[in-house]
């Protein structure tokens, strides 16, 4: 393999070519009008422009990104994650164009991609599942029989997708018609598909996944778990690696099952299989990700792992070069997605202008970013801006030192969610790791964001002084503070 097409956009695109620099192969950016002048794109070795922003006429063009690999005499295709990446049949067709696709077979995602399918093949390995059907339900007699045996509440989710989408919790019978309908019409507007299945709901889970890796030859390892429970609308927005809540059996018994998902499909590469754990630590298959997740870093850090890295291997048909009892788990790693949402208005998107930009540096942080300051944050694709990661020796000290990071990521011009990251890790729940999916729901209060000490006079000081060096060195940003700036994030005025 010597020359990878990176069929994505952004920190992925990034985090991608430099593994593949570390191991000499070259690699070619595509990109759209939107996204000229992001970092990836002079980052790589080529790049080559293939349409305009939206992602239908650009990053979704897999007929277009396959004939640029060609052009470019790329032998190998890495998707990245979103987009491309769990399209069953872009994976054939790289495959079909004689290229290697660094990712499962086709046979595999789409095996995984149906959440029925990949519940009726796991189950064959004996995995946990939560009650449910495992057939499409066809209409609101059928799934008012199966809900009066399971019990209320249920969950009705599409078949096809994710990302909440489809998604509906019915608490009673009177609700069962109405919700139906509105899941299997959301359904078929995001995926084409409005096959939907039903489950018992789980009212307060915790949402833990697995890391695995396999190889072409049969040969597979868990490398661990990943904590994923603070979500807002059904997205992952905090992970950490290991759980808080897991014990040392019950994380073996969790890594075999993952293990017994990917042999039920022949699973190569680098996926992960998601569970529902409940207050008792059972654990039910949720569903599998048949690529890299955004939230690998921590498992990285944890591991010491390369995920890219093995991945590219196993795409050239290279057999793992470890075994299960070869991993260790060393500390303790957080992230918190640095995303262009306002956490005081629902976290809705807040796009624009990144007018300062300038992350944290320091023992034990990693930033996996895609912009620089000066760029604007395009509507187009999804608000994440970046990956702030930390490792220690110990939870309580990645914690405080996410927080110290979040003081020190200086960012103005939009709202991010980095003030909530640092109120989120300090709060008693997160602290004691006695917390669920309903986190913010539960806990969170924009008002909690507000510091209510903030003294104006010295915070119009520090503006004045940071703008002023600001423009008498545009390439970087200092202060006569003794090195400390004001978080933009968390004094708003």
């Amino acid at each position: 393999m010597h020359k990878i097409l990176v069929a994505n956009r952004g920190e992925i695109a990034l985090r991608v070519m430099r593994t593949a620099r570390e191991m000499n192969i070259k690699t070619v950016a595509v990109y759209s009008e939107a996204d000229r002048n992001m970092p990836f794109v002079r980052y790589a070795d080529e790049a080559v422009c293939i349409g305009p922003a939206p992602s239908a006429q650009s990053y979704l063009r897999a007929d277009k990104i396959i004939e640029v690999a060609k052009q470019t005499g790329a032998d190998a295709i890495h998707p990245g994650y979103g987009f491309l990446s769990e399209n069953a049949g872009f994976s054939k067709a790289v495959s079909d164009a004689g290229l290697i696709f660094i990712g499962p077979s086709a046979r595999s995602i789409e095996m995984m991609g149906s959440k029925i399918a990949a519940k009726q093949a796991a189950k064959k390995f004996n995995v946990p599942m939560v009650p449910g059907t495992e057939d499409p339900v066809k209409d609101a007699a059928e799934a008012k029989e199966i809900a009066t045996r399971i019990g209320f509440p249920i969950l009705i989710k599409a078949s096809a997708g994710g990302g909440g989408k489809g998604m509906r919790v019915v608490n009673n019978e009177g609700e069962l018609e109405e919700q139906m309908r509105m899941a299997k019409s959301e359904a078929m507007s995001a995926f084409g598909d409005d096959a939907v299945f039903i489950e018992k709901y789980v009212g307060a889970p915790r949402h833990i996944e697995i890391q695995l890796l396999g190889d072409q030859h049969g040969n597979y390892v868990y490398l661990f778990e990943r904590e994923c429970s603070i979500q807002r609308r059904h997205q992952k927005l905090i992970e950490e690696a290991p759980s808080s809540c897991l014990t040392a059996d019950i994380r073996k018994a969790m890594g075999e099952s993952a293990v017994a998902v990917a042999r039920s499909c022949n699973y190569y590469g680098a996926g992960t299989v998601e569970f529902l754990v409940d207050e008792n630590l059972n654990y039910y298959f949720l569903e599998m990700n048949t690529r890299l997740q955004v939230e690998h870093c921590v498992t990285e850090m944890i591991t010491g792992i390369d995920l890219v890295k093995e991945q590219i291997k196993v795409a050239r048909g290279e057999k793992l070069s470890f075994g299960q009892d070869d991993l260790k788990m060393n500390g303790h790693s957080l992230e918190l997605r640095v995303c262009a949402e306002d956490p005081m208005n629902n976290f809705l998107p807040d796009t624009g202008k990144l007018e300062m930009y300038q992350p944290p540096k320091g023992p034990g942080v990693r930033v996996d970013d895609g912009y620089e300051q000066g760029q604007d944050i395009p509507i187009f694709y999804d608000p994440m801006i970046a990956k702030l990661v930390v490792h220690a020796s110990t939870r309580e000290e990645a914690i405080d030192r996410l927080c110290r990071a979040v003081d020190e990521y200086y960012i103005k011009g939009i709202q991010t969610t980095l003030s909530f990251g640092k109120w989120a890790v300090q709060t008693e729940p997160f602290r004691s790791g006695n917390f669920d999916t309903k986190f913010i729901e539960k806990y969170f209060k924009p008002e909690y964001l507000v510091e209510d000490n903030a003294d104006s006079e010295a915070v119009a000081a520090l503006l004045a002084s940071v703008v002023w060096n600001k423009e008498k060195k545009p390439t970087g940003v200092t202060n006569s503070t003794n090195g400390h700036m004001p978080n933009w994030k968390l004094r708003r005025k």
